[in-house]
């Protein structure tokens, strides 16, 4: 007697298809959670740009140029940082708040001026807190060292 073997098919088993339909679900359930927050924004974003300001500032107390202050600012809908303010060519950076508020000792809006070695001309610490969705600490120090994190007595 002759054997014949049927012919096999080929193809992907229900529980695969199964499988994989619910691992791409998850993956997309995961995706979307990271992808789904309001805003981009956040206070580390806005403490970068303080301490870039705050650098540009204290660069130009260095070269012994007229634009050696930092005017900070809180608007409605937006933070300011100017610098050189009293100069003939001050730059001026906005960040959107989106729900960030900014502390700072004294209130806002707050100038700093730089002395010849960079370091601010009041002469103590000065502390800034940036405050929304996380909160996010810049220290000035005394010396003109800008650092995230607290003031160090």
């Amino acid at each position: 007697m002759k054997k014949v073997n049927a012919p096999r098919e080929s193809g992907f088993t229900l529980v695969e298809l199964v499988m994989v339909i619910i691992l791409i679900g998850v993956l997309s359930a995961l995706g979307i959670g990271l992808f789904a927050s309001g805003s981009a924004f956040s206070p580390l974003l806005a403490n970068q740009q303080l301490a870039s300001a705050t650098l540009l500032a204290q660069q130009a107390a260095l070269a012994g140029n007229a634009a050696n202050t930092l005017t900070i600012e809180q608007g409605s809908d937006e933070f300011r940082f100017v610098v050189g303010g009293g100069s003939a060519n001050p730059r001026t950076f906005a960040i959107a708040r989106e729900g960030t508020s900014l502390s700072v000792a004294g209130g806002l809006p707050l100038t700093l001026s730089f002395d010849a070695r960079g370091a601010p001309a009041s002469g103590s610490n000065l502390q800034l807190t940036f405050t929304g969705d996380s909160t996010f600490t810049t220290c000035l120090s005394s010396l003109g060292a800008v650092y995230a994190g607290s003031c160090q007595p």
